[in-house]
């Protein structure tokens, strides 16, 4: 028999981005897209000797005799788009993906297999659109002798390739390498209250809170400036604290503090940026405009922020005129309704939300924040409060879309790692996905703590940790210490992991969700007395989420009633918010009924739930971790470094919405 013939090629991945999304949505347009695509790309193949050896719908195969070669087609290939897009209509805008790799390849009737291709298949995903992706084999070859600068990218595992691969980024004329950091560097910190609403209508509230989310968005584009999450700021629109004391709270160094007065479409914002230890007004000034207006004096802020603390604007933005999302007032209007209702707690302002940011995306289709902020509250209520199989194609849609209309969308990329991680399971890519969120924002506070959810998954300890870090001193009054005690807990490091869940009971010992996580850290560490204290806190429960944690802990110690009680509501179908099957599966697993939990993982991974990843470290699954069937779907999930240890999971409220 005639061994197959190896030889050494460049290979070449291309794949439209958000192809399959227009494709569903308008067909025709799609299909037209497409036959523009590929006159337009068949050339540049051809023009550096490329051999197309076959195309998958919107995606090429290419292989070239030389990396260098392969290179110079991807440059001049994007290049010609980019030139392309700079005119063309949103709807007809043309973004591809590149990934490069070299190595042996073996044809076989008319194609090409082998490693190379594999390798240059995972790369392509990690390309921004518009990119080049390239393996550490491409960088050897073409290295001086290309013009574009080639950054290595943070590392990643690539699904179904064992080695580990150094994979970089091709960053073209147009594009803008990362900006090196500098350890002698003091970063800022920044906390934007909540701006005090003066309107003569109380019900304009809404707009006085929804501009304030703004100001956090529009200001984490200042480069070295750590600007505090909404959520650790809104306990303080109502709390008669000196600026002094909410610093040194939030640890930081400047305030932004204002008023919002909203007549008709007439705006008087007023605001001052105060030193926190001098208590001096770095600036001040008051705006009197036409809600019109209202995205200039955003700009304004921002730039007036980083003059007077010696930072600049992002280059994004710096070059670009002043940020106006949107030209429709009450397109605008609506998104911030959206945001506000966003914020209910347990997911009651769903709905609410859903319905703002569709109307406004009505009002104006090209609105890619809203687009963004609607696919984040799919993502939110995915598992928690909906079925994942309901909303999450929803949410990859409206991703997509945002990121047609704005391919540098931080709050885009996040939706898609999570939908990437929670739905599709898709390690690589949702990683990749992160980085990509958190270099357009540092800031993104979500992108960091669900990133380092997936780093804790896959067993990636110190990574998750600094993750972890970044996220507390971007949202100090947030949940991730309690994150960071589960990763010092899987680490193998109990005391420190006690040490900060004691630390956050002492700093919130209001809550009952953290009584409950703190007796599932002592539970797990042997300390069932303790675990039991915390257990028979009578502090009310606020939501559904903590009545089921509470619940839930209560089994774990031998007091199954509750957990059974909520159990038959949800089997009754009287509960009072959605439970998914794996959730359920927690109840049941934890009062001892095996058979009937594993039914449910079973069941939630064959209907499109899936949350398994997240959980099932869990102790509430201690009875069922050597069982077959559950060692069999964990293997489904695809799980990097899979390790059967367990502890406890941040707890069932801690799907990917929550921030």
């Amino acid at each position: 028999m005639t061994e197959p013939h190896r030889r050494l090629a460049a290979i070449m991945f291309t794949d439209m981005v958000g192809y399959s999304a227009l494709a569903q949505a308008d067909e025709a347009t799609a299909l037209a897209l497409l036959d523009r695509h590929n006159r337009m790309l068949r050339p540049l193949f051809a023009e550096f000797g490329g051999r197309e050896v076959k195309t998958i719908g919107d995606a090429f195969l290419i292989e070239f005799e030389s990396a260098l070669e392969a290179v110079q087609s991807a440059l001049e290939i994007q290049r010609t788009l980019h030139d392309y897009n700079a005119t063309a209509p949103p709807e007809r805008k043309i973004r591809i993906r590149i990934g490069i790799h070299v190595g042996d390849v073996v044809q076989t009737a008319g194609d090409v297999l082998g490693d190379a291709v594999n390798i240059a298949s995972r790369i392509e995903p990690l390309a921004e659109p518009e990119g080049i992706c390239v393996s550490q084999q491409v960088v050897d070859q073409v290295q001086n002798k290309v013009a574009a600068p080639l950054v290595k990218m943070p590392p990643v595992e690539l699904k179904n390739i064992h080695v580990p691969m150094s994979v970089y980024r091709v960053v073209p004329p147009w594009g803008v390498p990362p900006a090196p950091t500098s350890a002698s560097a003091k970063e800022r910190q920044l906390a934007v209250l909540p701006l005090a609403n003066i309107s003569p209508d109380p019900k304009d509230e809404y707009f006085a809170d929804g501009l304030t989310e703004e100001l956090i968005s529009v200001l984490s584009q200042v480069r070295g400036l750590s600007v505090i999450a909404r959520t650790s700021v809104t306990p303080y629109k109502s709390a008669s604290k000196s600026i002094a004391q909410i610093g040194a709270e939030l640890g930081v160094d400047t305030v932004l503090e204002g008023s919002v007065r909203k007549a008709d479409r007439r705006l008087r914002i007023t605001l001052q940026l105060v030193d926190v230890a001098t208590q001096r007004h770095i600036w001040a000034n008051s705006y009197n405009r036409e809600v019109d207006d209202v995205f200039a004096v955003q700009s304004d802020i921002a730039e007036r922020t980083a003059e007077s603390l010696r930072l600049e604007l992002s280059k994004r933005d710096a070059t670009a005129a002043p940020r106006r999302p949107t030209a429709n007032p009450a397109a605008y209007d609506l998104y911030l309704r959206g945001l506000v209702a966003a914020r209910e707690a347990d997911g009651a302002g769903f709905a609410e939300a859903v319905r703002f940011f569709e109307r406004a995306t009505e009002l104006d289709p090209t609105f890619a924040e809203a687009y963004a902020a609607w696919a984040n509250q799919y993502v939110v209520a995915s598992g928690d409060y909906l079925p994942m199989r309901e909303v999450m194609p929803k949410a990859r849609k409206l991703a997509a879309r945002a990121l047609e209309l704005d391919p540098e969308s931080s709050e885009a990329h996040a939706a898609l790692a999570n939908i990437a991680l929670q739905f599709d399971h898709d390690w690589v890519r949702s990683e990749a996905e992160f980085a990509r969120a958190i270099a357009l924002n540092p800031n993104n506070v979500v992108a960091h703590r669900f990133y380092a959810l997936m780093l804790i998954s896959s067993g990636r300890f110190d990574e998750a940790k600094e993750e972890l870090r970044r996220a507390i001193v971007l949202d100090p009054g947030g949940w991730h210490r309690t994150t960071l005690s589960w990763a010092e807990l899987e680490s193998g490091n109990r005391d420190a992991a006690l040490e900060l869940a004691e630390e956050e009971l002492r700093a919130s010992g209001t809550s009952l969700e953290t009584h409950t996580m703190l007796g599932l850290f002592y539970l797990q560490a042997g300390r069932l007395e303790e675990a039991r204290r915390e257990a028979d806190s009578t502090l009310p429960e606020t939501t559904d989420t903590e009545r089921f944690d509470h619940a839930l802990l209560n089994a774990l110690v031998g007091r199954p009633d509750a957990a059974r009680a909520i159990a038959a509501e949800v089997e009754r179908g009287e509960a009072k918010s959605y439970t998914s099957p794996a959730h359920l599966a927690m109840l049941y697993a934890a009062i001892g009924e095996r058979a009937k939990a594993l039914d449910l993982l079973e069941k939630d991974f064959a209907e499109g739930d899936q949350v398994l990843w997240l959980f099932y470290r869990g102790v509430f699954f201690d009875s069922l971790r050597n069982e077959p069937r559950f060692v069999a779907l964990l293997e489904k999930y695809g799980i990097p470094n899979l390790s059967p240890r367990r502890w406890p999971s941040p707890g069932p409220g801690a799907t990917a919405g929550s921030s």
